[in-house]
């Protein structure tokens, strides 16, 4: 009971701080619109993404009923950047779970075990680093072939060795602590001891990093979209569009713009909400 009354007032804590935050909380407000509108997109859209009417092609916005205007397809650039959201936030979301899952398995055990396990996790991450992220991203999905199930794992595991190297320094911070050195006296396997008594006091960091992760996955989804490597036309995805509508940028700049601006909601979103997150679970950390 007592930790419960703890944990509540400690939750109550950091939201207050969190709600101090105001682009924190603007970022919240953002992304709330954005997820609320790719879950209802089927609702919200006002026409179906993929319909062409090459009568209404490169239509400027605000006409023939569309608000965004259309592309060079007759397409409707609203309906097809609220569809595209879907892609975008599913990639981002996946991405991060699969490089938060694996990198925080194996740097809590080659924190805690330490040895030969240790030096082959850590090898395996300067050889990750060795080479630029979307280089590797690009090489590896050259050769399996662009889809939106090999962009994210390919994102995902290009990606782990941030949350390995992370949760690799917190559990040796708290390797040696004395609830930990109580537990191992108490008898508990060094399984439970981990995953029980370390990992918990390891994950406020890993959520942190992970709010982060989000937008640097969508922004590579993108960019690998923009190169032609990512989710294939004419299925809606925002680097994909800004791809589409490159070519076309002096006849209808809102081909690119729109995207672009989309892009850039949803990345500053997640980077309030990250910042947000941070200096509430970690006051002392805060500059200044």
């Amino acid at each position: 009971m007592a930790e419960a009354g703890a944990n509540n007032r400690r939750g109550r804590r950091v939201l207050r701080a969190f709600l101090r935050n105001r682009l924190a909380v603007v970022g919240t407000l953002l992304l709330i619109v954005v997820i609320g509108s790719a879950a209802l997109a089927p609702t919200v859209a006002p026409y179906d993404p993929l319909k062409m009417d090459l009568v209404n092609a490169y239509s400027p916005p605000g006409s023939e009923g569309h608000l965004l205007g259309t592309d060079n397809f007759g397409r409707d650039i609203l309906s097809r950047l609220i569809h595209g959201s879907r892609i975008s936030l599913l990639i981002g979301f996946v991405v991060v779970s699969i490089a938060a899952t694996v990198g925080t398995v194996l740097g809590l055990l080659a924190g805690y075990l330490g040895g030969w396990f240790d030096e082959l996790v850590m090898r395996a991450v300067e050889i990750f680093y060795a080479f630029p992220f979307l280089v590797l991203a690009i090489a590896v999905i050259a050769v399996f072939g662009p889809s939106i199930f090999n962009v994210m794992w390919v994102l995902g595991l290009v990606s782990w060795p941030l949350y390995a190297r992370l949760v690799r320094a917190q559990v040796l911070a708290l390797h040696d602590l004395e609830y930990v050195e109580a537990a191992r006296a108490s008898g508990m396997s060094k399984w439970r001891v981990m995953f029980k008594h370390v990992l918990p006091n390891v994950l406020t960091p890993v959520i942190v990093t992970a709010t982060f992760g989000i937008p640097e996955a969508i922004l590579a989804s993108a960019a690998l979209g923009f190169l032609g490597l990512g989710v294939q036309p004419p299925t809606p995805e925002w680097g994909a569009m800004i791809s589409e509508g490159k070519d076309f940028i002096r006849r209808a700049p809102n081909l690119i713009t729109w995207p672009g601006v989309a892009i850039m909601v949803v990345v500053l979103g997640f980077n309030f909400v990250g910042d947000g997150l941070r200096d509430a679970l970690d006051p002392k950390g805060k500059k200044g």
